[in-house]
């Protein structure tokens, strides 16, 4: 399943890979998952929003134990998130198939579209929807950098955009999802561990800074007559490093763009996202707020004016403590730990028990080529997310 997977959507000079909503990559991972389905004789789902389900056992029969992930990636991603979970998923269906167990609740694989938000700004838009925390006016109003939006992207890729929206009932048919993820930090790497249970997610959001200022001659300007917003903006990416640290949370300015972007024009707006997060909601509001002010008051200084729209924000998650727990032991009494990443299975917790599994990081690097996992603790992992599927479906 690896090799299958590990060419599509992969950049010859980075050796990332850009698997992006509704694009010829997504679609040849979408026909990889229903093939893989298909091969083992389960029932093969695609929902209203384009996520994709295949089904052991009755789909409508309720009470479901649900796992999976994704399959696309931010811009030159690692091969690890998201496919690990999923790939892991088939693997631990054969895995329990092997064994002989006799699940008496359904199971499913789930890969969920649009996890990453790398092609339309908003991270989970498949889960999202079918969540009921996006709406179908502002999916619709979604669009890329080319200007073409999420329903037009859809209806290219030959789906419909006019399905999509909550879908209470799948979800009232699953008692439980249980996530398989890679590591996005190093917090296994310190132990002897390979798979460790999540505890919560930290709460996390976007925000949109437009430093507006005015396009001049870059030969001609004298300084003291700018009002160049590249100043203003660098000046925030060095504050946003300053705040997180002090109050032990994280900033991140890892996206901008520049108008009208020539080498020798002093830029008339440049446009930064950033994005922030902490342990808990206070400190993160407390963070975004002090970076927001050291933006304005140095825009006063620059002649620029600075403009804050939150574009997404996702509220502390702590995963159902009994499904937590009962993984924990399961597993016998591996690490239990707290990520700063987003997940579906984040999302889908205000609405159905969820937890997550992580194997281990050996380098903490993710969202980059970099990303790995030694083959040992993958099979761990798929070793893990069996036994608690065997644990949760089959007693």
């Amino acid at each position: 399943m690896w090799a299958d997977l590990r060419p599509i959507g992969r950049n010859s000079e980075s050796g990332g890979y850009r698997r992006f909503a509704w694009t010829g990559a997504d679609t040849d991972c979408r026909e990889w998952f229903k093939a893989q389905a298909e091969t083992r004789g389960l029932t093969y789902e695609l929902d209203r929003n384009g996520n994709q389900w295949a089904w052991l056992g009755d789909p409508t029969a309720g009470d479901a134990v649900v796992t999976g992930s994704h399959l696309d990636s931010v811009p030159d991603g690692g091969a690890f998130d998201g496919p690990l979970g999923v790939v892991s998923s088939f693997a631990a269906l054969d895995e329990l198939r092997s064994r002989g167990a006799k699940p008496g609740r359904p199971l499913a694989i789930v890969n969920f579209g649009d996890e990453e938000g790398a092609r339309f700004g908003l991270a989970c838009v498949g889960s999202r929807l079918t969540a009921g925390q996006l709406t179908v006016d502002k999916a619709h109003a979604l669009r890329d950098a080319e200007g073409i939006s999420l329903a037009q992207a859809m209806e290219r890729a030959g789906y419909d955009p006019e399905a999509i929206g909550p879908d209470p009932e799948r979800l009232a048919r699953i008692g439980a999802f249980v996530e398989l993820h890679v590591e996005q930090g190093r917090a296994l790497a310190e132990t002897p561990h390979a798979v460790g249970v999540a505890s919560a997610i930290w709460p996390h959001g976007r925000w949109r800074f437009d430093f507006h200022g005015e396009a001049n001659h870059a030969g001609t300007t004298r300084i003291e007559d700018r009002r160049d917003p590249m100043l203003t903006y660098a000046n925030t990416v060095l504050a946003a490093r300053k705040k997180a640290r002090m109050a032990g949370a994280l900033a991140t300015f890892g996206k901008v763009g520049v108008e009208p972007n020539g080498v020798n024009a002093i830029a008339s707006l440049v446009r930064g996202w950033l994005d922030s997060r902490a342990a808990d909601e206070e400190t993160l509001a407390d963070v975004v707020a002090e970076i927001e002010r050291a933006a304005v008051e140095r825009g006063t200084r620059d002649g620029v004016d600075v403009r804050v729209t939150r574009e997404s924000f996702t509220p502390v998650v702590e995963f159902a403590h009994d499904l937590r727990d009962e993984l924990a032991k399961l597993l016998g009494g591996v690490p239990v730990l707290p990520t700063g990443a987003g997940h579906d299975a984040g999302i889908l917790s205000g609405v159905i028990p969820t937890a997550m599994l992580f194997v281990r990081n050996p380098t903490g690097v993710s969202h980059s080529p970099a990303e790995t996992a030694a083959e040992d603790d993958c099979v761990a992992g798929v070793t893990a997310l069996a036994d608690v599927l065997e644990g949760l479906a089959c007693r």
